[in-house]
């Protein structure tokens, strides 16, 4: 019998809810996910069972029954088994996840993550007892949950844990109708590589593949690369991708910027159809250090202590010649910050490598309220766009939601309308449009700040923002200098207590 997907979302949530006081809402994605994905392989593997022994019956065979299974099970690791032992409950998951990774070595190692199922201060037994019993309420192996209703309720899982975490959820989820603006803009198309190097819990490679199977393609065919630097995080992106019936994915644990996982035997950046991604807001300590003689700093090396253009070049260099095209969400900040960050962004410019600007609505994220924008790169742009920058203003479409803004499905489809035709959509002003010639980005000594170029619905939160952003650089410009005049004093021999400075 199958189950509706808000009776299956009901149940899923029922289970979290199970954690519920002994563990913060925080880290409920750690424990939930594993169990529900250990949960998932288990009863597939006995429906495979039953299904290798109808077929079969007693000329069943462990070869033959091996051609059923998509995952090895080794004995002892089903569900049943081992959720009815009453002692050391958590130590006995944890043994358990640690066998069915070695069983299947190339597809499930690290799958599960690090949490400490052992530690009962951190889930004490009778915590995990309730989630055992929520799960026990749920049967989901094929007959009863699809890969797509399955898929779902796992992204209503990421939703719900986000709305629980707050501005820790900027770590793991990008809202989804940020995502699916990027993926429509993009246009993914099946059998085409998609990349994202911090790609969190997988939502923008997950959104790639739901859009190429809603517009009835075959979104098997499309191979999917990610990386990502948390090791649970990366865990719950591999358990998406595979409860989203995805076999060509790779999902690389680490450092992208300081150690990009996705490479060419030469060394050279290994390059991507579509590569789409939201990195962490002005990243500090990102490696600069290393990055004077990277190949990926081919406009310059970004300022040590902001890697937002870091991620960009990283993003241009990893496009596939002709077919590459980059979307990444970025803050205002790049557009008009002045230094090192002013030669690359006149260099990509000059290149002719930008072909949007798309400003956001403000307060869409967990982790910042500050206002965002996306940046489209194509190595191949269309004949009216070459040498011009397209200039699209989406800062008033949005409804006002409780902790944060919120898209509809029609203002996310009013601002891809506006960036494929050049033109507002709706004529009345719900998305300012503008094909801007690089000529006059020039004259403006290649400031992209929207508001030179076109009129900006939320102009005053977003010359806020922008504000806020140049204070803050300005600031620790000013502490940065001070700390070098104060250290070539002190050389000096210069008494710095007339500077009201103590040791």
């Amino acid at each position: 019998m199958t189950i509706s997907q808000a009776d299956l979302e009901k149940r899923l949530w029922s289970a979290a809810n199970a954690l519920r006081g002994p563990v913060d809402p925080a880290d409920f994605k750690n424990y939930v996910f594993p169990m529900l994905f250990w949960k998932w392989i288990s009863d597939s593997w006995l429906y495979e069972h039953a299904e290798a022994a109808d077929e079969y019956g007693d000329e069943l065979t462990d070869e033959i029954e091996a051609d059923f299974h998509r995952f090895e099970m080794p004995t002892g690791a089903l569900w049943p088994d081992v959720t009815t032992k009453i002692n050391n409950l958590g130590a006995e998951i944890a043994k358990t996840f640690q066998a069915i990774e070695k069983a299947n070595p190339r597809s499930l190692a690290g799958v599960f993550g690090d949490a400490a199922w052992g530690n009962k201060e951190r889930i004490p037994e009778s915590a995990l007892l309730g989630l055992i019993k929520a799960f026990n309420e749920i049967q989901l192996d094929p007959s009863t949950v699809s890969h797509d209703l399955l898929g779902a309720g796992y992204e209503y899982l990421l939703k719900n844990f986000a709305d629980e975490s707050g501005k820790k959820a900027g770590e793991f989820f990008t809202p989804r109708e940020v995502v699916n603006l990027i993926v429509g803009i993009l246009e993914p198309e099946p059998g085409e590589s998609v990349y994202d190097p911090t790609c969190g819990s997988g939502g923008m490679l997950v959104s790639t593949i739901n859009r190429v199977r809603d517009h009835g393609k075959d979104h098997r065919t499309l191979r999917v690369y990610g990386q990502e630097v948390n090791l649970t995080t990366s865990s719950i992106a591999r358990m998406n991708l595979f409860l989203h019936e995805i076999e060509d994915f790779d999902i690389k644990r680490g450092d992208t910027l300081r150690a990009p996982a996705f490479k060419e035997s030469n060394g050279a950046m290994r390059q991507f159809d579509v590569t789409i991604a939201n990195p962490p807001f002005s990243l500090r300590d990102w490696g600069a250090d290393r990055w004077p003689a990277d190949p990926r700093a081919f406009c310059g090396v970004p300022p040590a202590k902001n890697g937002d253009y870091a991620f960009i070049q990283h993003m241009i260099s990893s496009m596939k010649p002709d077919t590459g095209r980059v979307g990444v969400v970025m803050p205002h900040g790049v557009l008009f910050r002045g230094g090192a960050e002013a030669k690359i962004r006149e260099c990509l410019v000059e290149r002719d490598m930008l072909e949007a600007v798309i400003g956001l609505p403000p307060n869409l994220f967990y982790s910042t309220s500050i206002p965002a924008c996306i940046l489209v790169f194509r190595d191949q742009k269309p004949g009216e766009r070459k040498d011009h920058v397209l200039f699209v203003d989406g800062s008033a479409r949005f409804v006002t939601g409780k902790n944060q803004n919120l898209m509809s499905p029609d203002d996310v489809d009013t601002l891809i309308e506006a960036y494929r035709t050049g033109e507002d959509p709706d004529g009345d002003g719900g998305a300012n449009v503008r094909l801007v010639p690089v000529d006059e980005i020039a004259a403006n000594q290649f400031d992209l700040n929207m508001g030179r170029y076109i009129q900006v619905a939320a102009e005053e939160t977003a010359d806020l923002g922008a504000t806020l952003v140049a204070y803050a650089d300005a600031r620790q410009n000013r502490i940065e200098a001070e700390s070098t005049m104060f250290e070539r004093l002190a050389a000096a021999g210069i008494d710095l207590s007339a500077f009201g400075v103590t040791e």
